[in-house]
């Protein structure tokens, strides 16, 4: 069954029309940790309209601190979504043409069941007591509530960062469905240094008095300045120093002169303590354990015997796989580590590496040769399935 949210606010002519829903799956959902899930609720928003054959599906995976708002109105910060470049009338994914799908992932914090939502044993929030989720449990989600609009196959799934895990899920765990796939700025699985980062940020967390062991909710509390501390980090990792220094340097904030103080002399502690104060408005310090944890758990050649291409043994889905050259969280060579392991079983897999200074997050970016790469890509695809 579907339940329709608050409807967004006014947008721009160039803004696709975003329809916000919230879908209760049937079925508890089994999840890797052993626990069956239920009930559970799966908030998205869509865009485009679907054809009478379902075969202009596009579902958007989002990254770590994303949701189902990839390009209408946040309800909460009143921005823009994280996505709008990217999707919309005549964009790289032109929703005049492909039927666009973004969940909120399980764990999440935006609707869909996570940490923040009721236990029905208990009636209280679950806090800690939520089962751990892998990536395979979000995408098991995504598959679930597909089921449920009655959609069985995907033209194309894709995402960035933690998105592109997802995509490389769904093209392992469900082929059949996949008709192509474009995993943007991602890895095959988290690297020891990717792991330190989120072990730094759920420490910050938890060392956070407010925290509360994970039950603030039922304290009236919420640990502001922990959650904070691990976004200023992880923000950090998604930015190159080549970026830091031509946007920043070493300018001062609203002075001419050090203040041999511990205030924020620098544009650039400016810059972070912006960031991570306009994190903790619209996101649960739990749900960033959770999901933090689900990333480092990613091993897709772990679960397939060692070897990543037995995970793609077969495939009919046609690939397009994104990197950035200045991106050291998930580096060019762990892109083209998934790209060679796609030629050892003769996948269709096509590979561009995108010249830039902007770091991992230049997936979030005006980037036009990555429109460019999107836009050529989905028209070459769609060209062969017959959706004008």
């Amino acid at each position: 069954m579907t339940a329709e949210l608050e409807p967004p606010p006014s947008r721009t002519a160039a803004t696709p029309i975003a329809a916000s829903r919230q879908a209760v799956l049937a079925a508890p959902l089994p999840l890797d940790c052993g626990v069956q899930l239920s009930p559970v609720a799966i908030a998205y928003e869509t865009y485009g309209t679907l054809n009478a054959a379902k075969s202009n599906v596009v579902l958007v995976c989002h990254a770590l601190t994303g949701d189902q708002y990839a390009a209408s109105i946040h309800p909460l910060t009143k921005k823009p979504g994280w996505w709008e470049l990217m999707i919309g009338p005549g964009r790289p994914i032109d929703t005049e043409r492909f039927f666009v799908i973004c969940a909120n992932v399980i764990g999440g914090c935006m609707g869909t069941t996570g940490p923040t939502a009721v236990n029905p044993a208990t009636g209280k929030p679950y806090g800690l007591s939520f089962p751990v989720i892998t990536i395979a449990d979000m995408v098991r989600a995504q598959a679930a509530l597909l089921d449920s609009l009655g959609i069985d196959q995907i033209f194309c799934v894709l995402g960035g960062s933690m998105g592109g895990m997802q995509v490389l899920q769904w093209a392992a765990a469900y082929p059949e469905r996949v008709f192509s796939a474009i995993p943007i700025a991602s890895g095959a699985r988290h690297s020891a240094q990717n792991i330190a980062f989120h072990e730094v940020g759920r420490q910050a967390i938890q060392a956070d008095p407010d925290w509360r062991g994970g039950d603030y909710l039922l304290h009236g509390t919420n640990p502001r300045k922990g959650l904070a501390v691990a976004r200023m980090a992880a923000h950090i990792t998604y930015l190159s120093e080549a970026a830091l220094h031509r946007k920043f340097g070493r300018n001062l904030q609203d002075r001419t002169s050090v203040t041999y103080g511990f205030d924020a002399d620098f544009q650039i502690e400016s810059y972070l303590r912006h960031q991570g104060i306009a994190f903790v408005e619209r996101f649960d310090a739990n749900s960033y354990l959770y999901i933090t944890r689900a990333m480092d758990y990613f091993d897709l050649a772990a679960d397939h015997g060692g070897s990543l291409a037995q995970a793609f043994r077969g495939s009919k889905t046609r690939f397009c796989i994104i990197s950035f050259t200045s991106d050291w969280l998930f580096p060019t060579s762990e892109n083209k580590h998934i790209a060679h392991a796609l030629n050892a079983v003769a996948a269709a897999v096509s590979f561009v590496e995108i010249e830039t200074d902007r770091g991992h997050d230049a997936f979030l970016l005006d980037e036009p040769e990555m429109f460019a790469t999107v836009r050529g890509f989905l028209n070459s695809v769609a060209a062969g399935e017959g959706i004008s």
